[in-house]
Formats: structure tokens, sequence, C-alpha cells
């Protein structure tokens, strides 16, 4: 709750100081993936939140709750992953230098604080392991309006441990719960012997109010490299200097 509460406070400040925006979904759950091509925006808020399992598509959706469903009916329980896009980030927050400074980095570390968390991905993580390089790299042109701009994002909006200017998109791997109803065999510390594990009353699958902490961690990271790139004592203050900032590297451009 902690987490969230911040992490609210921190998306306020990023979307008032560079207007950047976070939305959140689940797209897996146990072995069931999200088939929907839609990519949902911040304006998919409101519908996200009316649905069930955090997703824009109903079917869907449908095949989420019936796997939690069948889960809970086998007294069992089931993880699933959640992915984080975060719209309009200004392009250089992180560091190529440092290498626990890096956006990535800090991103993969605050995920994984998350209880549950097993795995994190930025961008098409592990499934570029399956590609050659050729095809797993983004291409830079230069767009209609002039400035440079990449063909895809298979790099997540982080390259070299700095934004890109592209959607940055994270994924959070969440492992079942492990008190799980069918009690899993243990040794009771006291005696030695051979015991059963103690159920406690848990939820049969976590992920829907794990997308919204994931939302809420990546938000504080990203608030606190802005404050690294165009730290300030008031909003006003962050926004000319990330304006200047801005206006230097697009001169590059």
């Amino acid at each position: 709750a902690a987490r969230v509460a911040l992490g609210a406070l921190a998306e306020a400040l990023i979307d008032q100081v560079a207007g950047i925006r976070l939305v959140s979904h689940v797209v897996a759950v146990g072995a069931q993936r999200a088939t929907s091509q839609a990519v949902p925006t911040p304006a998919d808020e409101e519908a996200l939140c009316a649905a069930s399992m955090r997703t824009l598509d109903p079917a869907d959706n449908a095949r989420f709750e019936a796997a939690v469903d069948d889960a809970k009916h086998a007294g069992d329980t089931i993880g699933g992953v959640v992915e984080v896009i975060a719209y309009d980030v200004p392009v250089g927050l992180g560091t190529h230098v440092s290498a626990r400074e890096r956006l990535d980095a800090r991103l993969a570390g605050a995920l994984m604080s998350i209880q549950s968390v097993k795995g994190v991905e930025i961008g098409d993580g592990f499934a570029q392991a399956a590609l050659l390089g050729s095809a797993a790299h983004d291409e830079i042109v230069r767009g209609e309006d002039g400035h440079l701009t990449r063909t895809s994002n298979h790099a997540g909006g982080i390259e070299g441990g700095t934004s890109n200017g592209a959607p940055i998109v994270a994924r959070a791997g969440f492992k079942p719960i492990s008190t799980v109803p069918r009690a899993l065999r243990s040794v009771d510390l006291a005696t030695g012997e051979e015991a059963v594990g103690l159920h406690q009353r848990s939820d049969t699958c976590q992920v829907v109010p794990g997308a919204v902490i994931a939302e809420a961690e990546v938000a504080l990271v990203l608030a606190d490299a802005l404050f690294d790139h165009a730290g300030g004592r008031s909003v006003g203050e962050m926004r000319r200097n990330l304006a200047a900032y801005l206006h230097a590297v697009g001169e590059r451009a």
C-alpha cells in the first residue's frame, strides 16, 4: 500500500514536469498469454480498472479468469506476467557511465523488489536471445519531421542505460502465491519430523494488484531519474531545467 501511495505521487510529478504517462496491464496468467495485439495507453485506464483481470480484450479477460478459477477449484495458486508502459519519456534519463545507475538496472531492481516477482524483462527481453542481431536491434532513421527515430522498439525504450525517447516497456513475472491451499510437504523445525505446510488465507492469483504495484515502482524510478536531470525546488523549476536540457539535446539531433 505504501509503494502504491508513493507511486501515485511520483506519477503526478513526472506527468506535471515531463508529460510522462504510465499504464499497466496483465499479459499472462499461468500458461494463458494475451492474444490481442492491442497495446493500452493511459487513456485506457478506466477500461482496465473495470476489467476483472486488468486487460482490454474481453476474450483474454475470460481466459485469464478461467485459469484463476481452475487453480482455485484445484486447491492451488497461479502466477502470471504484468506489463508497464511509460509514454513520452524524455530522451537521456539514466546513464551509461555507472552500472548501478543505468535506467534499466534501476527498473529491474525496483520490479524485482516486489514480493513474488521472479523475473523482469525490458522491451523484447528474453525473446531477443533467440534472434539474430539484424532482427533484434532497432534501426535508426530520420523521420518525416527531420528528427531521428527508430523503426521498432525491441529495446523497450532504453539503450545504453538511458531512455531513447520511445515508450519504455517493462514486464515482471510473478510466481504463484506460496500459501497453497493443497498443503505442500515440509519439515517441523522443532522436531525434525516430516510435516505439511500450514495453509493461511490467501488469494489464488496476485497479478492484478501486482500490475498496479509494478506501475508504482516504475513511476518512482522515473521520478528519481528525472530529478537527476532536472532537479529543482518546485515543479516550475524542474520544467525549466528539463526544457533547457531537451533544447540542448535537440540541437545535437
